[in-house]
């Protein structure tokens, strides 16, 4: 029988607990007939103040993943979504397909990925040379520039904000990163993209569009994009940027 309320689609979203910004974003992108429903993965050290820090975060993540999926999946969604990025760039294009191919064997869905999103989002766009911001350490800012390297882009700059905690991410105002998004762009930068679901860029990005006169690729819009088209669900969204709005 379809749900009441998701008679459309329902989204089951991984995430970790220590993300704020990710179920609000998501909430006010929402469309009719569509519901998400949250798994969320329990971070005990939520501490990523170094390389080794953030790499003891996202093995937590790993140990706890497969629970929040199964405890996710007793709602019996139509589709995944990962309110996560940092994992699914990890590895490169190959860490981030093993990461797809498990969610998939652990939940038996089709899965929406940052990683996949803004790879589709780019090139949608032709974008070929772009500028990075994300709340991560070296260690996270090498891996995402790996991925996208891999894929044939060019990242011109990035910059990693080295938040000290998973939490701190969503502590970062708009002002830093607008400040942070005019350092990474350049005329030869074709777009912009922000990594890191617990940093709050959505509005941003869509206003920086109008100011920069170039696609800003927020990976909670972008992730959102995706999960939407994959469904067949073509609902326009305004204030979320172009990807949404257009496309």
């Amino acid at each position: 029988m379809p749900d009441v309320l998701g008679w459309r689609a329902k989204f089951g979203v991984l995430a970790p607990s220590t993300n704020t910004v990710v179920a609000p974003d998501f909430a006010r992108m929402a469309v009719p007939g569509v519901t998400t429903h949250f798994g969320r993965i329990h971070i005990r050290d939520q501490s990523m103040n170094d390389d080794d820090a953030m790499d003891r975060l996202l093995q937590q993540i790993r140990a706890e993943i497969a629970a929040a999926c199964q405890r996710v999946t007793t709602c019996e969604p139509d589709y995944m979504v990962m309110g996560m990025s940092a994992e699914t760039f990890w590895g490169g294009v190959a860490g981030s397909r093993r990461f797809v191919e498990q969610i998939r064997d652990l939940t038996g869905l089709r899965v929406a990925t940052g990683a996949e999103a803004c790879r589709r989002a780019l090139e949608l766009n032709g974008a070929r040379r772009i500028g990075v911001v994300t709340p991560y350490q070296p260690i996270g800012d090498e891996n995402v520039v790996r991925f996208f390297g891999e894929l044939g882009f060019e990242v011109a700059a990035i910059e990693g904000l080295c938040c000290r905690t998973a939490v701190s991410i969503a502590h970062v105002t708009e002002d830093e990163l607008r400040a942070a998004l005019r350092r990474v762009d350049g005329e030869d930068v074709d777009a912009l993209v922000q990594c890191g679901t617990n940093l709050s860029m959505v509005r941003l990005a869509d206003e920086a569009e109008r100011w920069l006169g170039k696609p800003v690729i927020a990976i909670n819009a972008a992730t959102w994009w995706m999960a939407l088209r994959d469904n067949g669900i073509d609902d326009r969204i305004e204030g979320a940027g172009a990807l949404l709005r257009e496309h």
